[in-house]
């Protein structure tokens, strides 16, 4: 199996074999995987936590977090990953794996991830032949899409000599590369959609005045346009939603009140947002414009096509492959009319509502990034925009990551990071947070 672009979750449990982690790590990144690791306490007790995100250039997922964590690294990570790979995994992981206990970073992992998982034991010669370790790795072995690699016999940290030593880390990349191991693939039968969103369907985020976003009212618009050429046929843009998914997902689950205008597309919204369905650029125009008083922040989302027919067919266009000439008019800009009604709002009252909204655009580029989204910025008004870049491989449209950077009025434009999309829309829930509250 090629290791090139392969995504590899390491977990790593405590031992004194930690420190061949770091070699394992560093010799899959050389193969061309992109590596995480998550780390049990008795893990850090052996190789600092620090090692390892330097090594992997990711935060280490931990049981005590850090500032960059995200609550739900136990799902984020798996579901990231195409291949989850403990080493060492001493008696104790493994019988937390055998008996579906979950409470640390890395049996955590196991229990919720649906890529495939290969478990290099590590520990004593008397604790790899105790009856409890051989019933446990034999039940790991029963489980579907698992694989357990044989202890070498050899000398042990010890000083004793017998079967319970890591497979080397070289061993473990020629095992990798040399076997039948499934990694989960875009198409893989273990590859699942993530969740619409990290709230329990009991708990109403909008009713907890604890929240950043409480009381506060966001207008997000989602999906792509379609302009009708005729009944079957249309203009439009790719836009899978997910983006937008994530938007609402992350400022609902900070408080807020979610109002999303959609377009047609794939991703689905979590319960709890409320959700207007249109067709083409004018009706989400009409739809947006309706309700955009009432919004405390506006993220222009939308894929929305530019253009549409001068007049659409009423019947099917008959295929006679002659040539075809198609008037197109512009549609209107959704976003520049947005920032137009705000300030005739703030020229004819001195409210602090008007001042108070913030909006935000998006601009996708497939070049010249900076000069075209600082270009996009000054005419629309908008208060930032969210350049996003869906031209490298495994990233943008349909995907969980894309290359992006918040642009603000007045402000240079930063540089262009991978990110996954979640992270894109906790940046623009952050930057509005900050506006609202001054």
């Amino acid at each position: 199996m090629n290791l090139a672009g392969k995504k590899i979750l390491l977990g790593v449990s405590g031992g004194i074999a930690v420190y061949k982690s770091c070699e394992l790590l560093r010799l899959l990144q050389k193969k061309g995987a992109e590596v995480r690791v998550c780390m049990t306490d008795a893990a850090t007790e052996f190789v600092a936590p620090l090692t390892f995100a330097s090594l992997s250039k990711c935060p280490v997922y931990l049981k005590n977090g850090a500032v960059e964590a995200r609550p739900f690294q136990h799902i984020d990570f798996p579901r990231w990953a195409d291949l989850y790979l403990v080493v060492p995994a001493t008696a104790n992981v493994i019988g937390k794996f055998a008996c579906g206990i979950a409470d640390d970073p890395v049996s955590l992992c196991f229990m919720s991830c649906t890529c495939p998982r290969v478990i290099a034991p590590a520990m004593n010669v008397a604790m790899y032949n105790s009856p409890a370790v051989r019933r446990n790795l034999e039940i790991l072995r029963g489980f579907e899409n698992t694989t357990v690699l044989e202890s070498p016999a050899g000398e042990l940290a010890c000083g004793e000599v017998g079967q319970g030593r890591l497979m080397e880390p070289a061993e473990i990349v020629d095992y990798l590369e040399a076997s039948d191991v499934k990694f989960r693939t875009p198409n893989s039968e273990f590859r699942i959609e993530p969740p619409a969103i990290p709230v329990a369907k009991d708990i109403d985020p909008t009713k907890d005045s604890t929240l950043p976003g409480y009381g506060k009212k966001v207008l997000l618009t989602a999906g792509r346009t379609e302009e009708a050429i005729d009944p079957v046929r249309y203009i439009s843009n790719r836009s899978s939603g997910k983006t937008a998914v994530a938007l609402a997902s992350v400022f609902y689950a900070n408080g807020f009140e979610v109002e999303v205008v959609a377009g047609p597309m794939e991703a689905a919204f979590p319960g709890g947002v409320k959700v207007t369905r249109v067709q083409s650029a004018r009706d989400m125009h009409d739809a947006v414009m309706e309700r955009l008083d009432s919004a405390d922040a506006v993220v222009h989302c939308a894929a929305v096509a530019d253009y549409r027919p001068a007049h659409a067919a009423d019947e099917k266009i008959k295929d006679s492959r002659s040539q075809l000439t198609i008037e197109l008019v512009p549609n209107p800009n959704i976003l520049r009319d947005c920032t137009a009604a705000r300030k005739a709002r703030t020229d004819s009252t001195s409210g602090t509502a008007a001042h108070k909204q913030v909006i935000v655009g998006f601009a996708l580029e497939t070049d010249h990034f900076e000069e075209h989204a600082a270009e996009k910025l000054e005419k629309s008004g908008a208060d930032a925009l969210l350049l996003n870049a869906p031209v490298a491989a495994d990233s943008g449209f349909g995907r969980d990551c894309v290359r992006f950077a918040l642009v603000e009025k007045g402000s240079p434009v930063p540089p262009l990071a991978m990110g996954e999309k979640v992270d894109l829309a906790e940046t623009i829930l952050n930057f509005c947070l900050e506006r609202l509250n001054g």
